[in-house]
């Protein structure tokens, strides 16, 4: 008899919000995880002085805030804090100017100008049905949107500012820049209609539920998941690689955190050949570029207001990072990459010691690029801060083409698993009526290749728990994921 209902490989988000599911409804569940720690792009750990914690991977979280799974299952309940930074994002702009989005949506268009009134007229509503939009965005994309109003709201702004007559509805800079830096975070061709979504989504919530930053570090989410899975029968295998879908014959469910590529490799030959030339011909975004600093005061910005955003980009003009994004899509290298920067202990002092402050940073550099993105990145800090260079006392960078070493679902530095065209961001990862299960029987991706797609929101993994109960145990019944609630009746199977 198994010891095991149900086999997860891979401990990223999505693999531990399928993890909580799965164990919550009765069944006993174990996760496998190649690295020595679980969390995938979870993780937070000392770099270079045991007191100072850098997040390796996510740091900034306005989806764990604002998505479905984390609403049920409450992260607050779990002891995990999330701090709020006074302006969300800073966007800097020649001559000491900067945008910023301010939590509140009054102050922001208060300093925006001519261009307030606009940006209140675009974010407004979107606040005003947040909830709506946030869950339309982050469905399965498969059945008619609950809320027809949300749906329209986001499509007439999306078909406007994921074309050029998005930046023309703006009289200055700041705004446009303000906008466009948001949209850079699907990391592609801009404009576009994926882009352009991810920018309202993320845009009006930078007003709302916010950006905020867990306390701590990124890891407290993943501890808080692997604490729920283990407090309901789960248990981790860490240090261990899986290497083909054999390993895993005693569960009767099979849930992949892994890449399109990672699913090729693991079913080794078993998919049907249709299925297969379907996720072989599954396209990689450009890849990003990692810089954590320790520094040994906070970033000398130009404009001191930024250096109270919780999260700064670094991208010029709205037609300097059109520019940049679109030739970084299409394989060609620049000399100044788009850049975000995150300075954690501005939102959370005791990420901190005196002299001692991590900084986190990511440059969109072509897919697989092996370019070491420390003078990149370093140079465009310092445009808009100068002598942050002085204050380095050490760094690490790895380089897009090093990210999938990390994490194999980082294929050529593609964090978001996946290019966010608008045919993939729809058809994740291939036209399947759903799209998490596969034809191989009691096998289900559950990765950010998968609808409703990339950031730290665990919907993905939500979503292929769902189908697995439906279809490997036979229910439709959806466990209470709130601490405290008891598991599903059903119980385990034998």
């Amino acid at each position: 008899m198994s010891t095991t209902d149900v086999a997860i490989v891979g401990t990223g988000p999505n693999g531990l919000a399928a993890g909580v599911v799965l164990a919550r409804a009765g069944l006993r569940v174990a996760l496998h995880e190649a690295a020595e720690t679980i969390g995938g792009g979870l993780r937070t750990a000392p770099l270079f002085d045991s007191g100072v914690l850098h997040d390796l991977c996510s740091a900034v979280h306005p989806m764990a805030a604002a998505s479905p799974f984390f609403r049920a299952f409450g992260l607050a309940e779990r002891g995990v804090e999330l701090l709020h930074p006074e302006i969300s994002y800073a966007h800097p702009l020649d001559g000491g100017r900067a945008a910023l989005a301010h939590r509140s949506l009054a102050k922001t268009c208060e300093h925006l100008g001519a261009d307030g009134p606009r940006w209140r007229r675009l974010m407004g509503p979107l606040l005003e049905h947040s909830e709506a939009v946030v869950d339309l965005v982050l469905s399965g994309q498969r059945r008619p949107p609950r809320s027809p109003a949300a749906a329209l709201l986001l499509a007439t702004r999306a078909a406007v500012h994921g074309s050029g007559l998005g930046a023309a509805r703006f009289r200055g800079e700041e705004a446009p820049a303000l906008l466009t830096g948001v949209a850079t975070h699907a990391v592609g061709k801009l404009p576009s209609l994926a882009s352009a979504t991810v920018a309202l989504l993320l845009g009006h919530l930078a007003h709302g539920t916010g950006w905020p930053l867990p306390r701590g570090g990124s890891g407290r989410i993943a501890e808080a998941l692997a604490e729920d899975i283990r407090a309901h029968g789960g248990v981790f295998h860490t240090g261990h690689h899986v290497t083909d879908l054999a390993e895993l014959g005693g569960a009767r469910a099979v849930l992949l955190d892994t890449s399109v590529k990672g699913l090729l490799s693991l079913a080794g030959g078993r998919l049907p050949r249709r299925y297969a030339r379907s996720l072989e011909r599954f396209r990689y975004g450009p890849g990003a570029a990692k810089v954590d600093f320790l520094v040994c005061e906070p970033i000398p910005w130009a404009d001191p207001r930024v250096g109270r955003a919780g999260t700064v980009h670094l991208g010029g003009t709205h037609a300097e990072m059109v520019r940049q994004e679109t030739a970084t899509a299409r394989g060609v290298r620049t000399g100044e990459p788009f850049v975000l920067v995150v300075d954690p202990a501005v939102t959370d002092p005791g990420r901190a010691l005196p002299g001692k402050r991590p900084v986190w940073a990511y440059a969109h550099v072509p897919h697989g690029d092996p370019t070491d993105p420390y003078e990149l990145v370093r140079a465009r800090i310092e445009r808009h801060a100068p002598g942050f260079g002085d204050t380095v006392v050490a760094h690490r960078s790895v380089a897009a083409a090093a990210y999938e070493a990390y994490n194999p679902n980082y294929v050529g530095g593609d964090i978001g698993s996946g290019a966010m065209t608008l045919y993939q961001s729809l058809a994740r990862p291939v036209p399947r009526l759903d799209p998490h299960r596969t034809p191989l029987p009691g096998v289900y991706l559950c990765s950010a290749a998968t609808p409703p797609g990339p950031s730290v929101h665990g919907m993905p993994g939500y979503l292929a728990a769902l189908s697995a109960l439906r279809h490997s145990f036979g229910t439709r019944d959806v466990p209470d994921l709130a601490a405290g609630s008891p598991p599903l009746a059903f119980g385990r199977s034998g």
